[in-house]
C-alpha cells in the first residue's frame, strides 16, 4: 500500500504517527512523492499536489472540516474523499460550548465589568426552564454538545438540514424550523459545516430573531457569520454577548474591531483541536478497512460540502 501525506503542518509528527499505525505501507511526504499513490492523507494540501500524484482508492481529509479541501481545484472528481469524525474532537468541543453557555447564564460578563468599577451589587438570578440555548448542527460534534448541556436542565434546540431525533433535545429542521428555534434561544451555538448553503447564514435576519440580549457562540467556521451585521446587533443592544472561536480570515488581524469590542470573547481557533495520535488511529483503521473492500464511515457527500 503507497500511501502520501501532504499536510500544511506538523508533517514529522504526522509521518511518524501513520509509520508506526500502518507500519506495511510504503508513506512519502509531501514534496517527496511518487506520480501515483493508493491514499493520500493531507491537510490543506496545495494544489499541485493532485497534479502530479495520481490518487487511485481514497483521500483522507486530517480534520473535521473538508471546506479547504473540497475548494482546492484540481481534487480528482472521482476518488472518495473521508473525513474525521469526532477523533477527539467531540470532547473538547463540549467543553468550550458548555463554558460559554454558563458564563452567559451566569453573567459572567457582566459580572466582570461590575469588578472592573468596584460595583457590589448582586444581579437577580435567571430562570433556567426559560434560558434557550439553540444548536446549530447536529452531527456528531452538535450531538456531544447537547449530551454535555443536558445535565444543567436548559432547553436545548436542534437544527439539522434534515429531520433527525436527538434524545432530549427538540429537532427542528428548514426555514420555518430555524426561526421557531431562533425565537427560543437565549444562546445560538453555530456548528454547521461551511458549505455554500450555510456561509453568511447567521446574518442580520437570523441575529433580529434572536430574542434581545442574546448571546452568540461560533464554533465552527467564521464564514457561517456575517461579521458587520453580528457587530451592529451588538452595537445597538440587540445581542448581549458573542463567544468567537473562527473567524473569516484567521489569523485576525491586528485591526480587527472583533479584538477590543466589550461584548466579544476571543479565542484563536482551539475549540476542537485535531489531536495527531486520535485522528492517526480512525484515519488508519479506515484506510485497513477500506483496502480490504468494506465499508467505512466519514465519507463525504461533495454535493453537500460535508
Amino acid at each position: 500500500m503507497r500511501l502520501l501525506l501532504a499536510t500544511a503542518s506538523q508533517a514529522q509528527a504526522w509521518r511518524d504517527a501513520f509509520a508506526a499505525a500502518l507500519p506495511d505501507a510504503r508513506l512519502h511526504v509531501w514534496p517527496d512523492a511518487p506520480a501515483e499513490v493508493d491514499y493520500a492523507l493531507v491537510w490543506k494540501p496545495p494544489p499541485e499536489c493532485f497534479e502530479r500524484v495520481k490518487v487511485t482508492r481514497a483521500i483522507a481529509n486530517l480534520g473535521a472540516g473538508v471546506d479547504a479541501l473540497l475548494a482546492v481545484p484540481t481534487l480528482p472528481a472521482g476518488v472518495p474523499v473521508l473525513r474525521l469524525t469526532d477523533a477527539g474532537m467531540a470532547a473538547q468541543m463540549a467543553e468550550y460550548v458548555t463554558l460559554a453557555v454558563l458564563a452567559a447564564f451566569r453573567e459572567q460578563r457582566e459580572y466582570a465589568q461590575q469588578q472592573r468599577e468596584r460595583v457590589w451589587r448582586p444581579r437577580r438570578r435567571l430562570d433556567k426552564r426559560a434560558f434557550g440555548v439553540g444548536l446549530l448542527g447536529m452531527g456528531v460534534l452538535g450531538s456531544a454538545v447537547a449530551a454535555a448541556l443536558a445535565p444543567f436542565g436548559f432547553p436545548l434546540r436542534g437544527w439539522a438540514r434534515t429531520p433527525r431525533d436527538v434524545p432530549g433535545v427538540a429537532m427542528y429542521a428548514e426555514a420555518e424550523g430555524l426561526h421557531a428555534l431562533l425565537a427560543a434561544s437565549n444562546v445560538l451555538v453555530c456548528m454547521l459545516p461551511s458549505t455554500p448553503a450555510t456561509r453568511g447564514l447567521v446574518g442580520a435576519d437570523v441575529l433580529r430573531r434572536l430574542p434581545r440580549g442574546a448571546h452568540v457562540v461560533n464554533v465552527s467556521r467564521g464564514e457561517l457569520v456575517v461579521e458587520t451585521d453580528l457587530l451592529a446587533a451588538l452595537d445597538d443592544g440587540h445581542l448581549g454577548s458573542a463567544t468567537l472561536d473562527v473567524f473569516a480570515e484567521e489569523p485576525l488581524p491586528a485591526g480587527h474591531p472583533f479584538w477590543h469590542h466589550p461584548r466579544i470573547v476571543i479565542t484563536p481557533h482551539v475549540s476542537a483541536a485535531t489531536l495527531i495520535d486520535d485522528s492517526v488511529a480512525q484515519v488508519a483503521a479506515r484506510i485497513a478497512a477500506h483496502a480490504r473492500g468494506e465499508r467505512v464511515d466519514g465519507v463525504v457527500d461533495r454535493a453537500r460540502g460535508y
